[in-house]
């Protein structure tokens, strides 16, 4: 079976996210699946599960816009910055009033830099960096440019601070849970997190697992959060539709002249801009490069014919 396309999976609560691959390439009996962008365990929310050439787009939805509701403690610091963890320090937060939540939170919206966490995938010397936190070894870690769009205070009824956030690709809200509880004086930790949406993918229309299991225990799709075509993970970006003589140089991988291809919606084309390149009868192809200095698009990603989700 060659059908591709992506699953929106309600993730839920004691579940890995390679737990949900693994099921549905049980089911599927589909090798080529994966996620884009793991959840932890103890967290819900919108999973995307990447099936045969869709997970070649993966990389494009780990840098979507995602939007969390967290559950932040206030007054317990744990070594993995949540519920998961050991408790390390407490403090009393009932001093702690709403307008100081708020002009804490604050002070995390916009552009920031934000240190990983030790219990995280990100590599040293080769190595994730929560096996030498299991160690009880700490290494030093570069802060990193992060984007917060928006942080806004749902509840606060002490010890906890309900919180929604909208950010952007490396956000860490363990971390952003540890470092308000540092802002306010009293330590905290996450308490409780759902992702409610990934770029255009939102909780509400993403299927459960018993729902994606019940389906495809009999050879169908989910009804609610089915499988939708690879390229709705790129539904915001430029298209050009090619002509035969160009789907067969982008088949070889060869670049296409700018100015012999009309971007739909028109749009002044940036350097470094990518797009979606479609053949006359709606395929997607490619995935293209602009480069402004030499006037062509480059294939970046290139396609082979394959079962498309409309098609499943």
């Amino acid at each position: 079976m060659d059908i591709s396309g992506i699953l929106n999976v309600d993730k839920p609560v004691a579940w890995t996210s390679f737990r949900v691959v693994s099921l549905v390439r049980r089911l599927t009996g589909i090798r080529r699946v994966g996620h884009a962008g793991t959840l932890d365990p103890f967290a819900t929310g919108v999973l995307l599960i990447c099936l045969s050439q869709a997970t070649r787009l993966s990389e494009y939805l780990m840098k979507a816009t995602k939007v969390y509701r967290a559950e932040v403690c206030l007054g317990i610091v744990t070594d993995t910055f949540d519920v998961t963890g050991t408790p390390m320090s407490e403090a009393d937060p009932s001093g702690v009033d709403r307008q100081q939540v708020e002009e804490a939170l604050a002070a995390f919206v916009g552009e920031i830099e934000q240190v990983p966490p030790m219990f995280s995938a990100l590599k040293h010397g080769g190595e994730p960096l929560y096996r030498y936190a299991r160690a009880h070894q700490q290494v030093e870690r570069a802060a990193r440019r992060i984007t917060i769009h928006r942080l806004q205070l749902l509840s606060y009824q002490s010890p906890l601070v309900s919180i929604e956030v909208e950010c952007g690709k490396g956000t860490y809200i363990r971390t952003l849970a540890h470092d308000l509880g540092q802002r306010l004086g009293c330590g905290a930790h996450l308490a409780a997190l759902a992702r409610l949406r990934v770029g255009p993918f939102t909780l509400e229309e993403a299927c459960s697992v018993p729902e994606l299991e019940a389906a495809l225990s009999e050879g169908r799709w989910p009804a609610r959060g089915g499988l939708h075509p690879p390229d709705a993970a790129l539904a915001d970006w430029p298209a050009v539709t090619l002509g035969e003589q160009e789907e067969k140089a982008v088949g070889f991988g060869q670049a296409l002249a700018a100015d012999r291809l009309e971007v739909s919606p028109p749009q002044e084309v940036a350097d470094g801009q990518l797009c979606r390149a479609y053949s006359s009868d709606g395929r997607l192809l490619a995935i293209l490069r602009h480069d402004a200095s030499a006037g062509i698009w480059q294939p970046r990603k290139v396609f082979a014919p394959a079962t498309s989700a409309q098609q499943a």
